[in-house]
């Protein structure tokens, strides 16, 4: 089994697969034609070359293999808290949309989950399906809300699209367990490629 990321410090080196430092746009794939599945997790969002990534990606798969992308889809649904039923989830939303603007500004694009289906086919494979998640509240939700705005927080400060107090009292409202968080619409698609 073999793991790769731009910055594979957010990899574990005793996970029980290897480790390998790879940008999926710039570098040819790793061990081209020989994968059963390649696995892709919010990943081709954030990469503004999607359509050479995917191909990267295509390319490692032996005929037969399976490539399964999971991104989000914030348009679908923009909002961190579903009711805002107070400051708190007022200030949460206001945060994730600072985050999506955040992300609109490096090339992120918001809309990218709904065109895995299509986005597969063109990349030659078959056999192509998608499904959706969107999870509301929990402690998965909880995790990545503050690990999503403790990564951008100098960001967003630098980018005056949020104040340190601001992030202090949402981060303080997110740990005491005083949101429903919600997290952008998760789109599952998966195709193969032709034997």
């Amino acid at each position: 089994m073999l793991a790769t990321d731009i910055n594979p410090t957010w990899l574990d080196p005793h996970g029980g697969y290897e480790v390998l430092r790879h940008d999926v746009v710039a570098n040819p794939p790793p061990q081209s034609g020989t994968f059963d599945l390649v696995h892709a997790r919010l990943v081709l969002v954030h990469v503004p070359d999607r359509a050479r990534a995917l191909a990267t990606m295509v390319a490692a798969l032996k005929p037969g293999g399976w490539l399964l992308i999971e991104d989000a889809d914030t348009e679908l649904q923009p909002l961190a808290c579903l009711d805002e039923v107070g400051p708190a989830q007022r200030r949460a939303n206001r945060l994730r949309r600072a985050v999506r603007e955040l992300l609109t500004r490096r090339g992120a694009d918001l809309r990218y989950g709904r065109t895995l289906p299509q986005s597969l086919r063109a990349a030659g494979l078959v056999d192509v399906a998608a499904a959706g998640s969107f999870p509301v509240g929990g402690v998965a939700c909880d995790r990545l809300e503050t690990a999503t705005v403790r990564l951008v927080r100098a960001e967003l400060l630098a980018a005056g699209l949020a104040n340190d107090a601001e992030i202090d009292a949402h981060l303080a409202a997110v740990d005491a367990g005083e949101l429903d968080l919600t997290l952008a619409p998760l789109i599952s698609a998966w195709g193969r490629r032709a034997a």
